[in-house]
């Protein structure tokens, strides 16, 4: 069992219950995964980009990504269907914590002028979506061996009802909302 698991049982779930009401304690909002999401554009020009982003996200996250390519040709971007733009990684269980874990106490403090992430990355359904401008916040990434400073894009899925159960249960594992 993962340290956030522990802090989730232990502590997060009984406030929850607590705050909502909830009757039973399979009603209680979790985390169901976290998806990374890191668009190579650069990649028109260059298909080696791909292969750096993929080494990026697989520091990262710990797991292999899946590359994505164009469902579609647009010749104004200069794209040709089937054309490799992007990688992502789809995160559960263990290594979803971990990297939560490693997200909100390691990555995060480590931004530049950082003072929260904005409260209003919420879609209505109890999901939370967010960017990052650089990957070089991540203590796996050294900074020598880097190409090119990528974002990515970070969702966290969850079993919430609604956005205010979300909030609460990603506040419980200390995101820094801004308040």
């Amino acid at each position: 069992m993962t340290r956030l698991n522990k802090i989730f049982e232990e502590n997060i779930k009984p406030e929850l219950i607590k705050e909502f009401g909830y009757k039973n304690s399979f009603a209680v909002p979790r985390l169901e995964k976290i998806v990374l999401n890191m668009g190579v554009g650069e990649a028109v020009a260059d298909s080696k980009k791909i292969q750096h982003a993929v080494t990026d996200m697989t520091l990262i996250a710990g797991q292999k990504p899946v590359v994505t390519k164009a469902r579609k040709s647009i010749a104004g971007f200069k794209v040709r269907e089937g054309m490799s733009l992007g990688v992502k990684v789809t995160l559960r269980k263990a290594k979803m914590m971990e990297f939560l874990d490693r997200l909100v106490n390691i990555a995060m403090p480590r931004i530049r002028d950082f003072r929260g992430i904005s409260p209003k990355g919420f879609d209505g359904n109890g999901n939370y979506a967010f960017g990052i401008k650089e990957q070089l916040i991540f203590p796996e990434i050294e900074y020598d061996k880097i190409d090119q400073v990528r974002g990515m894009d970070i969702v966290i899925v969850t079993t919430a009802k609604t956005d205010d159960e979300a909030k609460a249960l990603l506040k419980g594992f200390n995101m820094p909302f801004i308040k």
